[in-house]
């Protein structure tokens, strides 16, 4: 008796996750629903009330990949696929997921669909730049490691900052690397004779700016000169990790000077 109980009250539980799971949809007869009720009907309760909905067949997880897989196969990368890609991540399909995903139906559906899907997906997954999956993508963009958290400056600096030594001989020179919105205070690197920095971006995006003047991109490639005595501060896009070598150049009397931070004020004009 108590093993039918179990078994009624086993599969009560699973219906009851089952009709949670139901996917409702009202797309069709919010847009079409005037001008075609029948298709309306068939696109909401039909495709989505029904086949969409039958989790005891095929995970909602597996029925987005699926579809995606489909929708970039015959080059349909409009609306409706960033529609498929916002649910794919909603059913639990990651920002790595998704790139390796349309990496591999590109060998299959074809290069430039596989490209357009890209632009699409990376918007959908934006938000996902920052955190552990953000930092481990950006090691793999450049050459140079990211190093550790750069706790001895860390009181100049907004945000997450890393600091990894590439060389001590003859010029040292360190890979400084910075998670979106990062960015070091205003500074000066004061000498009497020579001085300055050097920076050269090896990853990802950011800003460097000189006061009075205007911001300048830093991509990989981008040589910065700074002079000695010049107030400036650099740092990483807001939606971008950043990674840039610095370079101090030899002078004489030369000394740091951190000062007021890079307000958000400031920083949200770029």
């Amino acid at each position: 008796m108590n093993r039918i109980i179990l078994i009624m009250l086993s599969g009560i539980i699973a219906f009851n996750i089952m009709a949670q799971k139901k996917v409702v949809q009202t797309a069709g007869r919010d847009q079409l629903g005037a001008f075609a009720p029948e298709f309306a009907h068939l696109n909401d309760d039909v495709l989505f009330g029904e086949v969409w909905s039958r989790n005891d067949l095929l995970s909602l997880r597996d029925r987005s990949l699926v579809t995606i897989t489909s929708l970039i196969s015959q080059g349909l990368t409009d609306s409706s696929l960033t529609y498929h890609l916002q649910t794919a991540k909603e059913n639990g399909i990651t920002r790595t997921e998704i790139a390796e995903i349309i990496t591999h139906i590109a060998f299959y559906a074809g290069w430039p669909k596989a490209w357009a899907a890209f632009r699409l997906a990376k918007d959908v997954w934006s938000d996902e730049v920052s955190g552990d999956d953000g930092k481990a993508e950006h090691q793999r963009s450049m050459i140079f490691p990211i190093g550790e958290p750069n706790t001895a400056y860390a009181k100049y600096f907004i945000g997450n900052s890393y600091l990894a030594p590439v060389s001590k001989e003859q010029i040292p020179f360190f890979n400084v690397t910075f998670e979106p919105r990062c960015r070091n205070n205003w500074h000066v690197h004061h000498s009497t004779a020579g001085g300055g920095q050097m920076l050269v971006g090896v990853g990802g995006r950011g800003w460097y700016q000189e006061e009075g003047k205007d911001a300048v991109e830093i991509l990989p490639g981008t040589v910065i000169h700074i002079p000695a005595n010049v107030k400036h501060w650099h740092g990483a896009a807001a939606d971008s990790w950043f990674s840039h070598l610095a370079f101090e150049i030899p002078g004489e009397n030369c000394s740091n000077e951190w000062l007021e931070p890079v307000t958000d004020e400031e920083y949200d004009k770029l």
